[in-house]
């Protein structure tokens, strides 16, 4: 089955806006009814989810995925019951009533600490991300058993995916992996991409003049990070939703590396 290729002068254009403009903002879910086991294809799992729902794939959308099929499409399980905590590990769970094995696992997957306090665990992953745990989850897997990992290059996976969309559709589709973390100052999770292909995870508006004739100084805006927030609303934990469309934003292709939005140990004022 061949996917719509229409409205590619208008998404062509829209690419070339220099005032970025957006219209009509859709986020189109992508239902997933059974689990995704190792070795699956999670191109053509999601394509078929897409017909199943009957939607397609549009010049210009944006597909979002979640890290979890990813990983477990990639066989990212670590059985809990093969990990050896140590006393460490063993004392940090007792006093705050955690699975030392999960942490355990965590400080493996660590390239640093950077905060460890009141029962909270914050790690600098090998991948340069900083989060909770080093991305270690046991959440929607076996019940507790085992344990999902991130990707080990969600960049390298990101890129896999969107050669097999254009491969299949013949279109042109950037890809995001996301992963909801926790942010200082403020309460609850949010969705954050952690592997991109296909578009630039940064816009960059320095330079530019605002409406009122202002040269912009300080406009590096995030928008990789953007979509996987609005990709949130949609792709929950509960709704087994892993993946959706974003139709209606205008991004500039590339390679694409999510090592752009990572800050730099020597500029960030707050490890």
């Amino acid at each position: 089955m061949r996917f719509s290729r229409r409205n590619k002068r208008s998404v062509a254009e829209r690419k070339r806006s220099p005032d970025h403009r957006v219209g009509e903002l859709r986020i189109i879910p992508i239902p997933v009814a059974d689990e995704v086991k190792p070795g699956d294809r999670l191109a053509d799992k999601l394509l078929w989810a897409m017909r199943q729902h009957h939607v397609a794939l549009e010049a210009g959308d944006i597909l979002i995925v979640k890290h979890k099929v990813v990983s477990k499409a990639e066989g990212r399980y670590v059985d809990l019951a093969t990990i050896k905590p140590s006393d460490d590990s063993l004392a940090w769970a007792r006093k705050y009533k955690l699975n030392a094995r999960v942490i355990e696992l965590a400080l493996r997957e660590s390239r640093s600490i950077i905060r460890r306090k009141i029962g909270v665990l914050i790690t600098e992953t090998e991948h340069g991300l900083i989060c909770a745990n080093s991305g270690v989850d046991v959440s929607n897997v076996d019940g507790g058993r085992h344990a999902v990992l991130l990707p080990a290059n969600p960049d390298r996976s990101a890129q896999k995916f969107h050669n097999q969309i254009k491969k299949r559709t013949g279109l042109h589709i950037p890809v995001l992996i996301t992963d909801s973390f926790g942010r200082p100052w403020r309460e609850g999770l949010v969705d954050f991409c952690i592997g991109v292909a296909g578009m630039k995870a940064l816009r960059d508006d320095r330079g530019r003049r605002d409406p009122h004739g202002y040269t912009l100084r300080a406009s590096l805006e995030a928008i990789a990070d953007e979509l996987a927030c609005a990709a949130g609303l949609v792709c929950g934990k509960l709704n087994r939703i892993p993946g959706c469309i974003i139709r209606g934003v205008s991004y500039e292709a590339a390679p694409g590396r999510v090592c752009d939005l990572l800050r730099p140990a020597r500029n960030d004022l707050f490890r």
